[in-house]
Parts: C-alpha cells; structure tokens; sequence
C-alpha cells in the first residue's frame, strides 16, 4: 500500500502506466492480478463434490443468511453511513452507494482462504451472489442512487449500463477463472491422481493467490496514489464511511453467527462475504455512466484503497478470535 502510494507521487507516470489499457472497464494490470488471485483458490473448490452439498439443508440455510446479509442489509447500510457522512456531496455519496450494491464475487475466496474459512460453501455462495448480482445490481443501484439521492443522470442509460457491466463483470472475473479451475482440476486429477494433484500442483500454486493479492494492491495503489492525494479532503471523506461500514458489518456479523451457534469455518466465510464488494465492478460502472474524471468516480475508486489492506487486517482478527473463543467446532 505505502509502496505503491510512494510510486506514484515520486513518479508522476506511474499512474498513467498502470491504467494504460483496459479490460472489461478495468485497468489491464489490476485485471491480471485478480484473475492470478482467483485461479488459485477456485482449483482448491472440490467442484466434484458440490452436487453433495447442495442436497444439504444446512447449505440453503447459510445461502438464505447470505441473501439477508448481502442484499437487504449491506447496500441500505451503505446507504445510511453515505447520507450520514455525505449529506451534502451527492456525486461522493452516490459513488459509495455502487460500491455498497455491488457485492464480491472474487476477493471473498481469498479472504476466507487465508483466514481459513470453508471454501467449498464460499464457491457456492459466490456462484448464488454472481446470479443474483445479474439481477439485482442494476435495480438496487438505480433505486438507491436515482431515486433515494436523485441523481440527474438518466435513469435509461444508467440501467442499461449496470446489466451488461454487471453481466460483463461476472462473465470475466468469475467466469474465465472458474472455468479455468474446472478443467484444470477436473483433468490433472484425473492424470495425478488426488493425492498428487494436492501434493505438487496445489502446492505449487497455492502461493500465487497472495502473490496476486500483493501485487494487486501495489497496482491499485500506484495507479491511484497521485490521484488520492491530490483530493485528500475527499477522499477521506469517503474513508470514514468506508471504516465504519467494514469495521461494524464484519464483527457484527461474525458475532451473530458466533452466538447462534454456527462454525469457525461458515461464519469466518459469511463474515467476509458480508463485508467484501466487487470494486471492478463498482469501478467499471460509475466510469461507463459518470466518466473517469467524476467524483463518483473518486469515491469508487476509495473502496477498494480502504477494502483490502482493512479485510487483511480482519484476517489476523478472525482467527485471533478462533483461538480466543475456541472456536473451532
């Protein structure tokens, strides 16, 4: 974070460099590390196995947990801390409004990877997150931004804008790595055998994960260093809402699953998917309807700058909080 913040303000062309070029409305280089951040996890998900799972009642209990968290409660909590802090910067507020709506369907496998979360329940509740994030996405952020805070922009264009980057966005960063892992497990087990395939290829990339995480981060920062210093005052306008949601939504989360009796493994993957957004998405919408240079735009572009290096400090939490508790069961 501190490196690539340094980057950019000590070379001025390093932001430019690194937003050189685009995929799907995201930068090529932030769009490499978070394919190389998925393709790792996802070849762990016993995709064999997950016809089981899905006849288990307990599974469609946690994916009904998920829908309350992530769609009814997450985005009108945004909202609330946007008015909150924002009351009188509507292009901020509205930028953090999609950043609410938005929900993660990549970061979360790496989240609840490295605090040891239940992988296989967390590609299931991805997979139900991305369809839902089809369908609901475009409505929510309409409703919340055009007719909550009144945006001028037309709602037409905006709607028709949401569903194919919504679409897009999940069709690219879950779709090309997931059926990636599909394939690549399905193959190298069928020619290693399970207990090679966990032995040396897992093995050997398994690390590539918090390598794309790393890099990613550099990259996000150094792309938007000079950028967020420049605007300070609004970006730390954006930061406290930001703080307060991450740092409530999460423990609260984790807390209520702790006392109703639920797992380590479950609750440590509905905390993090309660409190990740899909900032590639947040990102690739506002730039499609408000422009690159928008202040919607800005606040966009925060989250993810506040998002990572506070869910990484939540990973140390969480599994503090396993041993503290003797949570494990």
């Amino acid at each position: 974070m501190a490196l690539g913040i340094i980057l950019a303000n000590l070379v001025p062309s390093t932001g430019p460099a690194l937003q050189r070029g685009e995929f799907v409305g995201v930068s090529v280089p932030i769009a490499i590390g978070l394919l190389v951040m998925m393709y790792p996890i996802l070849c762990k998900v016993r995709f064999e196995t997950l016809h089981l799972l899905l006849k288990e009642k307990e599974l469609w209990r946690q994916i009904a947990i998920s829908f309350v968290l992530n769609w009814i409660i997450a985005p009108l909590y945004m909202t609330g801390l946007a008015w909150a802090f924002l009351p009188d910067r509507r292009e901020l507020r509205d930028g953090l409004i999609y950043v609410g709506v938005a929900r993660c369907i990549a970061m979360v496998l790496i989240w609840t990877d490295l605090a040891g979360g239940d992988g296989d329940y967390c590609a299931v509740l991805v997979a139900f997150n991305s369809i839902l994030q089809i369908v609901l996405f475009a409505p929510m952020a309409v409703f919340y931004t055009h007719v909550v805070s009144g945006s001028p922009t037309s709602t037409t264009k905006a709607g028709s804008n949401l569903y194919s980057k919504a679409a897009t966005s999940v069709a690219v960063f879950l779709g090309i790595p997931l059926g990636a892992a599909v394939v690549t497990r399905l193959v190298l087990r069928y020619l290693l055998g399970e207990r090679n395939y966990q032995l040396y290829f897992i093995r050997f990339i398994a690390p590539w994960s918090l390598i794309g995480l790393l890099y990613t981060i550099v990259v996000l920062f150094g792309s938007q260093g000079l950028h967020v210093v420049q605007q300070i005052t609004s970006v730390l306008r954006v930061c406290a809402p930001l703080l307060v949601y991450f740092l409530t939504i999460f423990p609260m989360t984790a807390w209520a699953m702790w006392r109703a009796g639920f797992g380590y493994k479950v609750s440590c993957t509905q905390s993090f998917t309660a409190a990740s957004n899909n900032f590639e998405l947040a990102i690739a919408v506002v730039v499609a309807v408000y422009g690159a240079g928008s202040q919607e735009a800005l606040a966009a572009t925060v989250g993810p700058l506040i998002e990572v290096p506070v869910l990484v400090a939540l990973v140390y939490v969480i599994k503090w909080c396993q041993k503290r508790w003797n949570w494990y069961k």
